[in-house]
């Protein structure tokens, strides 16, 4: 049991050379920066919390974010332009993917185009936070018989997985899955049950990656205010030493 003395340490120390490989920080094209002076102001915040590469990962998701390649892109060149004139973020570096959901709309995507990928055929992924889809099995099987391997984004936040034990989510792990925990859910942003199971996941071994799923602004101060204990801290490195290790760039 830990002691209520134990010093805590800020998560914050732990950024300095992180690939944020979960972001929303593409100017106008989802439910993130909505400008391009929203997208340099969480640029500017984000690099004096230690983060200076970054891959944007703006929602495909059919109808509400009906992304493509194409505006993806035409999106990211517009921002690494305008990071170009901002002497501040000089070594700031910036590429694209996206976090694609599971849906039968993706189903088809996997057939017609190639996919923005993290890195290495390294596909983010996730799901209705009301439920998973019926056939994820298949869209796992999918996924990876395309060559792709899933990442699926913040594991903690799907109520419907919450339980006493890790049973779905060794289920996942059992099909491929790799997880992505979000760097928030180790407070009580998303709620104590995210946080609860953020912490579960951890202790277990299971998050393989980090990423920030920046929005807005306040996503970032709630982000530099994140404390931990030294225990958490040691289950926390080995998952930002492999996504350095497998981002960077």
């Amino acid at each position: 049991m830990l002691s209520i003395f134990q010093k805590k340490l800020f998560l914050k120390d732990l950024l300095e050379g992180l690939t944020d490989i979960h972001n929303h920080l593409l100017p106008g094209i989802d439910d993130g920066a909505g400008s391009l002076a929203d997208s340099l102001e969480l640029l500017r915040k984000m690099k004096m919390l230690g983060y200076t590469r970054f891959i944007c990962t703006p929602h495909i998701m059919n109808d509400y974010y009906p992304n493509t390649p194409s505006t993806i892109n035409s999106a990211l060149e517009k921002l690494k332009n305008a990071v170009a004139k901002e002497p501040e973020l000089d070594k700031v570096e910036i590429k694209a993917a996206a976090e694609y959901m599971m849906d039968q709309s993706f189903m088809e995507l996997i057939e017609k185009e190639e996919l923005l990928v993290l890195k290495d055929k390294y596909l983010l992924v996730e799901m209705s936070y009301f439920q998973a889809p019926i056939n994820l099995k298949e869209i796992l099987f999918k996924i990876q018989t395309h060559g792709y391997r899933p990442v699926l984004a913040h594991p903690e936040r799907y109520a419907f997985y919450h339980a006493r034990d890790l049973k779905k989510y060794e289920e996942l792990k059992n099909r491929g899955c790799l997880f992505q925990l979000n760097a928030l859910s180790l407070s009580t942003h998303y709620g104590s049950n995210m946080q609860h199971t953020a912490f579960k996941l951890l202790e277990a071994g299971m998050i393989d990656f980090i990423g920030s799923d920046t929005h807005r602004l306040q996503h970032l101060e709630k982000l530099e205010a994140i404390k931990i204990t030294k225990k958490q801290a040691t289950q926390l490195r080995p998952v930002f030493e492999k996504t350095k290790e497998k981002f960077s760039f």
